[in-house]
């Protein structure tokens, strides 16, 4: 798995963070999402899949290896 973030569609819901939270943060400035790991391990594939799929804004791209 793969994961991509797209800075500029991101709304800063958090949504990804309380779905992936050893995946994915938020810059404490603005909120904008921050990918803590690009190429997570097995274990949090499901919650990387939910969070691109909780996205508001489209901003995270899931590609499966």
């Amino acid at each position: 798995m793969k994961i991509t973030i797209d800075e500029g569609k991101c709304c800063a819901g958090g949504q990804c963070v309380l779905a992936a939270p050893e995946v994915f943060d938020q810059r404490d400035e603005d909120g904008i999402v921050v990918l803590l790991d690009a190429e997570p391990p097995a274990e949090q594939h499901a919650a990387a899949r939910e969070a691109a799929q909780l996205c508001p804004a489209a901003a995270i791209l899931v590609q499966e290896a």
